[in-house]
């Protein structure tokens, strides 16, 4: 059987010197010397650290600098202990230097795991004496902020060199179909330092019998002998067959091969795995928050609906008394609303209309509504309406941030029109939430509108945290003072 045949190319060699169009030498950083300089650099501030440290300590209680050379022994220990478990982990792989985030996290693991491993050392050969724990907890604070300082200067350098093409990062034969050719994988691999040094085309293979091991042939025929660093495989995957056989038989070749799938079935690899046995278990679904993560939730929301009743009674009861005086009818408002699991409840407003609508068919307040108060115009563009909801906070109905509720006839409507409006109800609905600080604040006219807000109110529910919370609740109040779609 044969095959169609790549075309020859020719591999460069691992240079950090080449010429640009005019002959001149033009020098190019190799991704080989960057993982070098990064073990060097990260050395070098673990040393500056733990010197710095000892030296501080030692001048503010004993009036002296000490004797430096214990502190860069420990510094040497700690290093080759960060080196050697950063290599094993590709802390130092230019892809990883990219990626900032990563990077923090990867240090902090590393980081914390070492001097909780020292410390177990240090206890266990009794040597607590020897060591001063405010050096200690001086050096691990000020090592960790150094190193993720140094982190931050490594990714504006690279990110500049991969800009200009000065930086040679690893090389890689990419095979790809149409699909992730059209979403420029090319493009984003040399965005995060990898060299495509050949592509090769899955769609040219196709209706050829025994395509796929055509391919895998063929490549490993490419890189065997070659300066090829990694295999890259972007395709769709949704319905391949064969993919097994196909990475298994690219397996003959000592490099490391990179699968990036796209189409629908690539979602799954974004979702949380682990394994029951030898099988893997995908989460297709985030369950309810933990007891622990429920328990942080409602007690932050206690605090912080407590403190906000405490700190705005005087305006409720200025509230209460202006409604009252303005217009005819009850000074607070109630509805069904949708809450935690579909469970119905009572939201707690101040009546800013001249009816108190709550049956099969509610129509949305709009710009100009005639059934808004004078004094209910100024409570709804300032939402000194929604105040009232602090009682539902505290009686555990509604938090401070998560999905806005709404009336269960708009909440049939809604379900009818966007499949996934349902999954709002994993969580208790908010006084605001991550839709409003993001432009869903008001009515929702149209199929668009709903199906946007229901996106950023999912992914706060699968990205939840107390800092998000926190941020949520400092854009609501730029968004409050710029009264947008308010009324």
């Amino acid at each position: 059987m044969s095959y169609p045949e790549l075309q020859p190319h020719v591999f460069r060699s691992a240079t950090v010197r080449q010429k640009d169009q005019e002959g001149r030498a033009n020098w190019v950083f190799s991704h080989r010397l960057l993982a070098a300089l990064t073990m060097l650099s990260d050395a070098l501030m673990i040393t500056i650290a733990s010197v710095a440290s000892g030296i501080s300590y030692s001048y503010h209680v004993f009036g002296s600098i000490g004797e430096p050379s214990e502190h860069m022994a420990v510094a040497a220990i700690v290093s080759a202990l960060f080196i050697a478990f950063g290599s094993s982990s590709n802390l130092y792989d230019s892809v990883e230097l990219l990626n900032f985030k990563s990077q923090v996290q990867k240090i902090a693991f590393k980081w914390v795991g070492i001097f909780l491993f020292l410390a177990a050392i240090g206890f266990a050969m009794k040597l607590g004496q020897a060591f001063s724990r405010g050096v200690m907890i001086s050096f691990f604070v000020t090592g960790f902020v150094l190193l993720v300082g140094e982190r931050a200067a490594w990714r504006i350098v690279l990110e500049r060199f991969v800009a200009v093409r000065r930086f040679s990062g690893r090389k890689a034969v990419l095979i790809a179909d149409k699909v992730s050719t059209d979403r420029g994988i090319r493009d984003v691999l040399r965005r995060h330092g990898v060299h495509v040094a050949h592509q090769v085309s899955i769609d040219r293979w196709r209706g050829v019998q025994d395509g796929l091991d055509g391919i895998a042939k063929s490549t490993v025929a490419l890189v065997r002998g070659s300066d090829i660093d990694e295999i890259v495989v972007g395709a769709d995957i949704d319905g391949w067959t064969g993919l097994d056989e196909f990475l298994s038989g690219l397996r003959a070749v000592p490099v490391p091969v990179t699968l990036v799938p796209f189409g629908s079935a690539a979602q799954l690899f974004r979702l949380p795995a682990r394994t029951i046995g030898d099988n893997v278990a995908v989460e297709l679904q985030r369950g309810p928050r933990t007891v622990f993560e429920r328990g942080v939730k409602r007690a932050t929301d206690i605090v912080i609906a407590s403190i906000a009743l405490i700190l705005t009674l005087p305006l409720l009861i200025l509230t209460a008394v202006a409604i009252r005086l303005d217009s005819p009818g009850p000074v607070l408002f109630r509805q069904r609303r949708c809450g935690f699991n579909g469970c119905p409840f009572y939201i707690f407003k101040f009546r800013s209309m001249s009816v108190m609508e709550d049956g099969r068919q509610i129509v949305q307040a709009q710009k100009n509504d005639s059934r808004i108060t004078r004094v209910g115009a100024w409570l709804r563009r300032t939402s000194i309406d929604e105040l009232p909801q602090l009682f539902n906070v505290l009686a555990g109905s509604m938090s401070v941030i998560g999905p806005r509720p709404h009336a269960l006839a708009h909440d049939d409507e809604f379900q009818q029109v966007v499949g996934k409006y349902a999954f709002r109800h994993h969580v208790k609905p908010g006084m605001t939430g991550w839709a409003q600080v993001n432009g869903c604040r008001g009515r929702t006219p149209t199929v668009e509108q709903i199906e946007k807000r229901v996106r950023l109110d999912l992914w706060y529910i699968d990205n939840w945290s107390l800092a998000l919370d926190c941020k949520i609740m400092a854009m609501t109040v730029l968004e409050v003072l710029r009264g947008e779609n308010a009324y």
